[in-house]
């Protein structure tokens, strides 16, 4: 059944999508988890997503999704001076827009605490859900506008550790996951609200994925807003 559902992914995809072929569906090593979830957390919302086959690639560039960082909420500071400042400790600015100076503590994905100094930075804003990824699962066929609002939401990014961000690529939760795993959950529930809110799908290999990291948390809330993912005490190094 869940090979006949990715098929008719495939072919409801736009002429762009031409090329998609089934993914494997079933998760080696065991049987695919059982769906459950109270209302409001984000066990429950991953069963509210679109499944389908990923697309191909082809078209897919940064600049698809606007410039880097711009202002989309219009307070006179870039999207990467918003995040930083929110995520980070004792952020340091100049002209009340510029982040030159803070501490990361910790990185949620390393657990490890990271000195940020503009110029010489060890931190990376991280779109959780990366442009690639959302290129394949749907992106492709938004407007620009919607693509920009995508790449600049808060919902979707996070000040993270540059070495251990730059492992991840474009993964999905089916492919990779944070080296901490106290801050799975946040990190996956933060997956699911962010292709919940626009309607990106997922192949059923990442919703089974999901489910597992989630079951493991069933109260996991679904984030909302422009709500920092990180509590800072709420996950420890591994």
């Amino acid at each position: 059944m869940g090979r006949v559902r990715t098929l008719l992914g495939c072919a409801l995809l736009t002429a762009v999508a031409v090329g998609c072929t089934p993914v494997e569906e079933k998760p080696p090593g065991g049987e695919r988890p059982v769906a459950g979830g109270k209302p409001g957390s984000a066990l429950a919302a991953v069963e509210e997503l679109t499944v389908k086959g990923r697309a191909p690639k082809t078209g897919y560039d940064r600049s698809r999704f606007g410039s880097p960082w711009a202002d989309t909420d219009s307070n006179g500071c870039g999207t990467r001076d918003d995040i930083l400042a929110r995520d980070l400790e004792q952020a340091r600015t100049e002209n009340d827009c510029k982040v030159v100076a803070g501490k990361l503590a910790p990185d949620p994905y390393s657990g490890k605490d990271i000195s940020f100094e503009r110029g010489r930075s060890q931190v990376d804003i991280d779109h959780l859900v990366a442009l690639s990824d959302a290129w394949q699962k749907g992106a492709q066929q938004w407007k620009p506008g919607k693509r920009i609002a995508f790449a600049n939401d808060p919902l979707n990014l996070l000040a993270v550790g540059a070495s251990v961000n730059r492992s991840k690529g474009d993964g999905d939760t089916a492919t990779w996951l944070p080296p901490v795993k106290s801050y799975r959950c946040a990190y996956v529930a933060g997956q699911v609200a962010v292709k919940r809110k626009y309607g990106v799908w997922v192949t059923s290999a990442e919703q089974d994925a999901m489910r597992r990291v989630l079951d493991g948390c069933p109260e996991q809330a679904l984030p909302v807003g422009n709500a920092p993912t990180v509590a800072p005490g709420r996950f420890h190094a591994d």
